[in-house]
């Protein structure tokens, strides 16, 4: 069984950020997200209106706004497989959202959950078996107002421990 290891920082997130979707999923890359913080209770990713995540409407395109909704959940889970130490897989099984006003500025996706998400992979450490927890996080467009929620979503992570033999 490998050991801990010490929690990873922003700065790490976002180099990990940086680095994955230079070399796994480019789309990361061209939509840029940065990890503003990753606690053991929240984590907060922000992706810039620009012309790479905006559509005609010049509001933050649908896959952008996925991306985000998507990464405020895994980038809690990437670190706390990082600090587990062992080789734990994940993907989303499902995704829904609810698009609330229009996102029209530089967007924060904020997940309040992610002691929970936490508490999953901690979880998936100790079997072998394939374990799902759904998740909610939400958006906001700081620009416009620090606390209305421009979208909710709802994400569903799937995790397996592949260290073990289930």
């Amino acid at each position: 069984m490998s050991e801990t290891r010490a929690p990873i920082s922003s700065l790490k997130a976002n180099l990990f950020l940086k680095a994955y979707g230079l070399f796994k999923i480019p789309l990361l890359a061209y939509v840029g997200p940065k990890c503003l913080e990753l606690s053991p209770t929240r984590s907060v990713i922000r992706i810039k209106l620009r012309r790479r995540t905006k559509n005609h409407l010049n509001v933050m395109y649908f896959g952008a706004l996925g991306i985000g909704a998507e990464l405020s959940i895994a980038i809690t889970a990437v670190a706390s497989i990082y600090e587990s130490g062992q080789r734990i897989d994940f993907i989303f099984k499902d995704f829904k959202a609810n698009f609330l006003k229009r996102c029209d500025g530089d967007v924060h996706f904020i997940c309040d959950e992610a002691d929970k998400v936490r508490a999953l992979i901690e979880k998936a450490t100790k079997t072998g078996e394939r374990l799902e927890g759904t998740f909610k996080a939400y958006s906001t467009v700081p620009s416009t107002s620090e606390t209305d929620k421009v979208a909710t979503y709802e994400l569903t992570l799937s995790v397996k421990n592949r260290s073990m033999k289930s």
